[in-house]
């Protein structure tokens, strides 16, 4: 399959947007499925050595460079336990206490802690006015989906927790990323490739102490691991990398407002999944403030931004 988004059999890269954000989107439906039959870490166990599976032969293919220095890869081993390891087990652990609708929406607080952590740790961040009043709009956002006046306590409140400790991971590892592989000489396919195999290897050691091995695989657990492994994983991956360079990063990070929404119809027509008036508004709240922080809505007044500042996705 080739990468590149131009002329490519899926269509154009804003086809190929949809068509990511359906396949990230129903990835926590996926999960929820799966996490009938198999524990936490056995399904991300499975979708890593899945994913692994579909990009490795896809690199050989394209011959793409693979890094060769051990500091390159252990780099990458960091990289595949903070961005895959951790916030798909903390994801997979979440949905066994909430809802997948509800997990999706939390997905999309990622970029807003991702920029946090990037103002905080990388010189080159500035906060503008829409940044501050995006991450503002965020928080509240984040408010509504908890919903403390509910009562914080339960099951539920751990599961939410749990997907809030896997975005920020995912932001941990969006600045780990920018900070230690921005320069390494491979291209973006091998060190994705490295990265899920170094995951792989990884939690297959771990996985055997975490929990009792599987004694049933039914069939639409066993489906939705190939699922979460072979598209929300390895395709999803290559349908990335093609929508960055067709049409560069930022309209790539725009995927992050439609994943919530596809996760949302997933849960609420395959599993009848029901949702309170707060967490979806909670959401459109977060990806409001998403869309102030990337400069997408601008907040009135001057905005303070240095020229060649580059926006965090």
């Amino acid at each position: 399959m080739k990468v590149s988004a131009k002329g490519s059999p899926l269509g154009n890269w804003q086809v190929q947007l949809l068509i990511l954000g359906a396949i990230w989107g129903h990835s926590f439906l996926f999960i929820k499925l799966a996490d009938a039959a198999f524990s936490p870490a056995q399904v991300t166990l499975a979708r890593l050595a899945i994913g692994t599976a579909v990009l490795v032969p896809f690199l050989l293919f394209q011959r793409e460079q693979v890094p060769r220095s051990p500091r390159a890869w252990l780099l990458l081993g960091v990289a595949g336990i903070l961005f895959n390891v951790v916030p798909y087990t903390l994801f997979a652990f979440a949905e066994t206490h909430i809802s997948s609708v509800l997990a999706g929406i939390w997905n999309a607080t990622t970029p807003l802690l991702t920029l946090v952590l990037a103002l905080a740790l990388l010189p080159s961040e500035r906060a503008t006015r829409s940044s501050v009043a995006g991450l503002v709009l965020g928080l509240v956002g984040v408010l509504l989906i908890l919903h403390p006046w509910q009562g914080l306590g339960g099951a539920q409140l751990i599961g939410n927790f749990a997907c809030l400790l896997a975005a920020a991971f995912y932001a941990v590892a969006f600045v780990y990323t920018r900070r230690f592989l921005s320069d390494l000489p491979a291209s973006a396919a091998s060190l994705a490739a490295i990265q899920l195999l170094t995951g792989t290897l990884f939690l297959a050691v771990l996985t055997p102490f975490l929990g009792p091995l599987p004694h049933q695989f039914p069939l639409p657990a066993v489906l939705a691991l190939v699922g979460l492994g072979a598209l929300g994983t390895g395709l999803a991956y290559m349908l990335n990398m093609g929508i960055v360079r067709a049409a560069g990063p930022t309209a790539a990070s725009t995927v992050t407002y439609v994943v919530p929404v596809f996760a949302t119809v997933a849960g609420l027509l395959f599993l009848g999944e029901r949702v309170g008036w707060w967490e979806p508004i909670g959401g459109a709240v977060v990806l409001l403030g998403l869309a102030l922080t990337q400069g997408r809505l601008r907040w009135p007044g001057r905005q303070a931004v240095p020229a060649g500042e580059r926006r965090a996705a």
